[in-house]
């Protein structure tokens, strides 16, 4: 069965290596947990704020489980 999954992240300024070490983790776990056998993609999207700065990161996950 193919599904989709999103995880969320906020950015701060200088903090931005270990919040995307610390999103690639759980994304990691998370697909351990389903049992995911395939990944078919992974794609990330930025959020921005009133001014038009990055506050935020959205990474969306499809990927496989047995039925």
């Amino acid at each position: 069965m193919i599904r989709v999954r999103t995880f969320a992240t906020p950015i701060k300024i200088f903090a931005t290596m270990r919040e995307l070490h610390d999103l690639d983790a759980q994304v990691e776990v998370f697909l351990k947990e389903q049992g995911a056998t395939e990944v078919f993609s992974m794609s990330d999207s930025t959020t921005v704020g009133e001014s038009g700065e990055t506050i935020g990161l959205i990474r969306a996950v499809t990927y496989s489980v047995p039925d």
